[in-house]
């Protein structure tokens, strides 16, 4: 499903990055060194965190609490524990949201179907991750000296934010693809490349297709935390599936927020990989118009610790945007 938006804008975001992103060839608002950062639990870190890009989010665009109508965020922990946590702090409306690492679009597009119908409305949409508190959920704790295979993903930590607004500015909210949710059978948590490249191919299509539109036509196109391998995979099955042929203008933010870094295996993963390499890459090209027509395709793993365990299958679901300079 493909839904037109009339009247929604970005203003600004904000991006706050820790550690092995910062070593990376981007640059962020804000950084902080250490897993803790001063904090006495991986947890804390990551609430004070996402706080921090909020905080940088509302200063930056001179806005207070009484002028977001509603916030939206999500995060890997269970019930999306440090969002919650963060959002309790201010006054404002909050919905909770969780599509794993496709939760950005679908913030987006969920925020976006509601300001289309105001007018002088803002809404904040978030995004969290940190790596020791994700790999512990999820995978083996890092302290347990796991071994890995190269198709592993690394989770990025950081936070951000974006400010959604109907007040014109120069990027337009332009449209959205409601994604469907996956399952080939794969079962290995390693591999989030193969689990994910199904959704994100079938989305892919979508969006061309109820758009009347081609590769062509946009400047970039980037999912969302594919990793080295399954970006790879993506092109080969996009070409057979749907006949879909992807050039220069794809590329995948988990291959470029560590900038292929050997102790990342394949790359980053987590909600805030693609809105970390939007943010502060793609955005600001938007705003100077080097960059004029973008497709984001987020890309999400439904799993659970306890479905890991019971070595369940894993689902996956993607989520398209479409970005316009204007």
């Amino acid at each position: 499903m493909n839904i037109k938006f009339n009247n929604v804008y970005v203003e600004d975001v904000s991006t706050v990055a820790g550690p092995f992103v910062i070593d990376g060839p981007l640059k962020f608002d804000d950084i902080f060194t250490d897993f803790y950062d001063n904090e006495d639990t991986f947890e804390k870190c990551e609430i004070k965190e996402l706080k921090k890009a909020i905080d940088i989010l509302l200063n930056k665009t001179n806005k207070n609490e009484k002028d977001i109508a509603f916030g939206m965020g999500s995060d890997l922990m269970n019930q999306i524990t440090i969002t919650n946590y963060v959002f309790e702090k201010y006054n404002i409306p909050f919905l909770g949201v969780y599509n794993a690492c496709a939760s950005m679009c679908e913030e987006i597009l969920i925020a976006s179907s509601i300001l289309d119908k105001y007018k002088d409305k803002n809404s904040i949409i978030t995004t969290s991750s940190h790596n020791m508190t994700a790999e512990r959920q999820y995978r083996n704790p890092v302290e347990y000296g796991s071994p890995k295979p190269k198709t592993t993903t690394f989770t990025v930590t950081g936070s951000t934010g974006m400010l959604l607004t109907n007040n014109k500015t120069n990027i337009k909210v332009e449209s959205a693809t409601i994604g469907k949710v996956i399952d080939m059978g794969i079962n290995d948590v390693y591999d989030m490349g193969s689990v994910m490249t199904p959704s994100a191919a079938y989305t892919l299509n979508e969006h061309l297709k109820q758009t009347k539109t081609k590769v062509s036509d946009y400047d970039l196109i980037l999912t969302g935390d594919l990793g080295k391998y399954g970006k790879d995979l993506f092109k080969e099955y996009v070409k057979e599936e749907y006949d879909i042929t992807l050039g220069d203008n794809y590329d995948d933010s988990a291959t470029m927020i560590y900038d292929y870094k050997d102790d990342v295996y394949a790359g980053g993963s987590g909600p805030s990989c693609l809105p970390l390499v939007v943010y502060s890459d793609i955005i600001p090209k938007m705003k100077n118009k080097e960059i004029k027509k973008v497709l984001l395709i987020a890309t999400g793993a439904l799993m659970s610790p306890t479905t890991i365990n019971q070595k369940m299958s894993i689902p996956s679901v993607s989520h398209a945007i479409c970005l316009e300079a204007i």
